[in-house]
């Protein structure tokens, strides 16, 4: 009995797809370790667009909303050794697998880890060459949002669990520093 109870709630479960995009605003996501070769890390905006599933969790009222997310985002930084300010860039896939409740009929609001890989780092200066950053980190997203039909909008706040190490050989040999991801997101999503 518990079997078949457990199948026809499964069966009941509702499942919705979409995509989503928006703009990420990166806040001062450069940190050293190794040496003092920066100052500062100006914010700049970033984007993001991917793909995102929602699952009802049968009998609990909670859901479940696994993404699948390319991120772009940028920092403006001074590099003392060259007196040059220049741009960090950095490109990721994200997955965040959030856990979330519907309230008021159209609001939400959603927490989870969020599953980084990092596929490119660079700086835009000719000074700093073979830049290299760890692949894969962890993170934590928290946030709401609301609906109106098959569009959503939400805001998010993410902050990396595990230091991202860096590096990149320039006027000083290798240097080592500290990307760990801390930004606000803004997203659009469209059920299919």
């Amino acid at each position: 009995m518990l079997l078949a109870f457990g199948l026809s709630q499964t069966s009941n479960a509702q499942i919705q797809f979409g995509v989503k995009g928006g703009v990420n605003y990166n806040s001062n996501s450069i940190k050293e370790t190794s040496t003092d070769v920066f100052n500062g890390a100006k914010s700049k905006t970033g984007y993001h667009g991917g793909i995102w599933l929602r699952a009802k969790l049968p009998i609990v009222g909670f859901y479940i909303r696994p993404e699948l997310v390319y991120t772009n985002l940028e920092n403006e930084v001074f590099y003392k050794t060259s007196n040059e300010t220049t741009t960090h860039t950095f490109q990721k896939i994200d997955i965040p697998v959030l856990l979330g409740k519907k309230i008021f009929g159209i609001g939400n609001v959603f927490i989870g880890p969020s599953f980084q890989y990092i596929l490119d780092s660079d700086f835009g200066i000719e000074d700093i060459k073979n830049v290299e950053a760890d692949g894969f980190t962890v993170g934590l997203q928290f946030g709401g949002g609301i609906e109106f039909g098959k569009l959503g909008i939400d805001v998010r706040w993410e902050r990396g669990f595990s230091d991202v190490e860096s590096s990149f050989v320039g006027n000083l040999g290798n240097v080592e520093y500290d990307t760990r991801v801390n930004q606000i997101i803004v997203g659009l999503s469209i059920q299919l």
